[in-house]
């Protein structure tokens, strides 16, 4: 169980939350976190007891070398951090853990009470599955919603999935039910590419975090590495005749599904992005 007592009072609180495993192809959503985490140098928090939730023989912990030849174990586990991202006055709870292997409701009410507990009323879940989609068009961006106005407010594409789900479609369930507002963001990571780490995903999700929040997202290299993963993608698949025809279908395809007002829609978003983190550039 997790200690709440000594918890900080946190000033209009969100939680961004990913998991690794199922939920993280490419590490796409992980990633988010990790990047957060390191730019905005989040605080520790809590973590969970992974004596709890974890099986050691299917999640292992590792061994970690220190200085000398010390060695340390570090346990799979649950972790949340905090940080106040620099020209803003709220704080963003980053919650980075590894999909459960057992007592996924108890786990999930954990999770739900200690966001009660920070007063955290909205909850944006991330995630990366695999699909059809070329490496050579901007990263579709699907989700769900614990309410349709909710969805309607932040113009999020509704995923009509059905089938198994994962611990982010389980925990968004459960925020729901403890009448919290949940939203999660699934990127489309190229099946043909699925190797980790994909920046150009991890990119995609932060800025639509930051059409969500409305909160400046540092941006960092990931442009730049967004770049180069494509131009590696695009290399590796000139090498290879019949992989390079199905990129050429896909993106006729993708094309083709394409609205033209979408590339209207997508122009406004930018140039929105663009004026928030010119403001908040300016702010700090």
């Amino acid at each position: 169980m997790i200690e709440l007592e000594g918890l900080p009072e946190l000033v209009d609180p969100v939680l961004i939350a990913a998991f690794e495993g199922w939920n993280d192809a490419g590490e796409a959503s992980s990633g988010v976190i990790s990047h957060l985490e390191s730019a905005w140098k989040a605080e520790p928090l809590v973590a969970m007891d992974p004596e709890d939730y974890y099986d050691f023989q299917v999640t292992r912990p590792v061994v970690e070398m220190g200085d000398g030849l010390t060695r340390s174990i570090v346990w799979p586990t649950t972790r949340l951090s905090v940080a106040r991202p620099p020209g803003t006055e709220r704080d963003v709870v980053l919650l980075r853990g590894i999909e459960p292997n057992m007592r996924w409701r108890s786990f999930c009410d954990e999770i739900v009470g200690v966001c009660h507990e920070l007063g955290i009323e909205l909850a944006l879940m991330l995630g990366a599955l695999l699909n059809d989609s070329p490496h050579t068009r901007p990263v579709p961006i699907v989700g769900a919603a614990t309410d349709d106005g909710l969805a309607r407010s932040i113009n999020l594409e509704l995923t009509r999935y059905e089938g198994p789900t994962g611990i982010v479609g389980v925990l968004q369930d459960a925020f729901g039910t403890a009448g919290l507002k949940a939203v999660s963001l699934w990127a489309s990571v190229p099946h043909y590419v699925a190797q980790a780490p994909n920046p150009k995903a991890t990119l995609a999700l932060l800025r639509r975090i930051e059409d969500v929040l409305d909160i400046p997202m540092p941006l960092g290299d990931l442009v730049e590495e967004a770049r180069a993963w494509e131009t590696g993608v695009d290399e590796l698949a000139s090498q290879d005749s019949e992989v390079a025809e199905y990129v050429k279908e896909l993106e006729e395809r993708k094309d083709a599904a394409e609205l033209p007002e979408a590339s209207g829609d997508a122009i406004a978003a930018e140039f929105e992005r663009y004026l928030r983190r010119r403001d908040g550039e300016t702010d700090s």
